[in-house]
C-alpha cells in the first residue's frame, strides 16, 4: 500500500539535463546554461559576507536583491517578489491557484515541469499543441478556461517567441492568471513588463540562470501586480532566497554593461551556429534564446544524441512524441562548436 496520495504514484517527476560529475571533461550544451562567468562584481559581492549574515536567517522578501531588480526595471519594489530560482516562482504559482476542478493550461511542446507541478496539485492539465511554426494558439488557449495559463517567451525547447500584441489579446480573453514565462528573454528582441502594469491577470517571471551566469545560484523573480504578489507570498517558504543569493543577484542584476556585453556575444555566437548547423544539412528553427532547436537530416536525433554523448559533447534529447527528431542544443562558446561541429560533421 502506498503512502503517497494517487496524484503522487500517478506523477512522472521532471527530469532534468544530464549533469556530469565534477572533473569529467565534456563540451555540455544540454541545459542552457551561461557559458561565460557571472560578472566580477557578483564574484565580489562573495567576499562581502560577514559571520553574521551567515548565522542569522536572510529577509524573508530578499530585499536586497528585490530592489536592485526593481531598479533595474525601474518599478517599484512591492511589483517584485524573489524566488530560489523560476522554478521555486513556477511552484508558488501553481500551489496558490491550483488544484482539482481548476485547471493548468500551455501550448506544448514547451518545459515539461508546467506539467509535472500541475500533477503535484492533482489539478486538470489541458495542453494545446502548437503547430509546426510555433504560432500561440490564442483561441484554443483563451476556450481553455484555465486558473491558471502559462506561456513561455521564448519558448523552450523551440526558442520562438510571441508578439506583445498577441500576448495582451490573450490576457484580456482569460479569466485566469497568464503567466509570460520568460526565463530566455534577455537574449530576445522584446518583453512583457509593460503588459504587467497595463493588466493585473498577468505575471513575468525572470532568472538569472541564464543571462546572468548564475544557475548554480539559484535565483529568479516574479513581475506583478502587488495584489498578486501578495497572494503568492501567503504560499511561499519562510525564507525561499537565502542571503548569498540575493546579494551576489543584486550586484549582478546591477551591473547591466557586463550582461549586455556577454548578452551580444551569445546572440553572435547563436547565429553563426545556426548557419554552421544549416551547412549540415540540419532545420534551424529561428531562435530569440541561448539555444537552437536542431532537427537533424534524416531526423534521427536519438541517434546523434547518443553518439554526440561518446564523443564527449552533451545536448538535449526529448523523448516525446512531439520531439523524437529534433534536438535542443545550447550555445556555447567558440570552442564548443568547433568541437560540436567537428563531431556532427563525423556522425551525420
Amino acid at each position: 500500500m502506498s503512502l503517497f496520495r494517487p496524484a503522487i504514484d500517478r506523477l512522472t517527476g521532471y527530469v532534468p539535463g544530464r549533469q556530469p560529475t565534477t572533473g569529467t571533461r565534456v563540451v555540455k550544451l544540454n541545459t542552457n546554461e551561461n557559458p561565460y562567468p557571472p560578472s566580477p562584481r557578483a564574484l565580489a559581492a562573495l567576499q562581502t559576507f560577514e559571520a553574521d549574515e551567515l548565522r542569522r536567517y536572510p529577509q524573508p522578501l530578499a530585499d536586497e536583491f528585490r530592489t536592485a531588480a526593481a531598479d533595474t526595471l525601474a518599478i517599484d519594489p512591492s511589483w517584485i517578489l524573489p524566488g530560489n530560482g523560476s522554478d521555486d516562482l513556477l511552484t508558488m504559482l501553481v500551489r496558490a491557484l491550483t488544484g482539482p476542478g481548476r485547471a493548468v493550461v500551455y501550448p506544448t511542446p514547451t518545459y515539461v515541469l508546467y506539467r509535472t507541478l500541475a500533477g503535484i496539485q492533482d489539478a486538470p492539465i489541458l495542453e494545446v499543441p502548437f503547430n509546426d511554426r510555433f504560432d500561440l494558439p490564442t483561441d484554443a488557449l483563451a476556450s481553455a478556461g484555465g486558473a491558471l495559463t502559462f506561456v513561455a517567451n521564448p519558448n523552450s525547447p523551440s526558442g520562438t517567441v510571441v508578439e506583445a500584441d498577441t500576448l495582451a489579446t490573450l490576457a484580456d480573453a482569460l479569466d485566469g492568471l497568464l503567466v509570460i514565462d520568460e526565463a530566455y528573454v534577455a537574449f530576445a528582441t522584446h518583453d512583457a513588463v509593460q503588459l504587467v502594469q497595463q493588466r493585473q491577470n498577468v505575471v513575468v517571471l525572470r532568472t538569472l540562470s541564464k543571462s546572468h551566469g548564475l544557475a548554480g545560484l539559484r535565483l529568479g523573480f516574479a513581475v506583478a501586480h502587488p495584489n498578486v504578489i501578495a497572494g503568492l507570498v501567503k504560499v511561499k517558504d519562510s525564507y525561499n532566497v537565502d542571503a548569498v543569493a540575493s546579494r551576489v543577484g543584486a550586484a549582478a542584476i546591477r551591473d547591466t554593461s557586463y550582461t549586455k556585453t556577454v548578452i551580444d556575444r551569445i546572440i553572435t555566437n547563436r547565429t553563426k551556429l545556426a548557419a554552421a548547423l544549416e551547412c549540415l544539412g540540419c532545420q534551424v528553427w529561428p531562435s530569440q534564446a541561448n539555444f537552437l532547436f536542431v532537427r537533424p537530416p534524416r531526423g534521427d536525433a536519438a541517434r546523434v544524441y547518443r553518439e554526440l554523448e561518446t564523443a564527449g559533447v552533451l545536448v538535449r534529447y526529448f523523448d516525446d512524441p512531439q520531439l523524437r527528431e529534433t534536438l535542443r542544443i545550447s550555445v556555447g562558446t567558440d570552442d564548443d562548436h568547433v568541437t560540436l561541429l567537428r563531431a556532427l560533421n563525423t556522425i551525420l
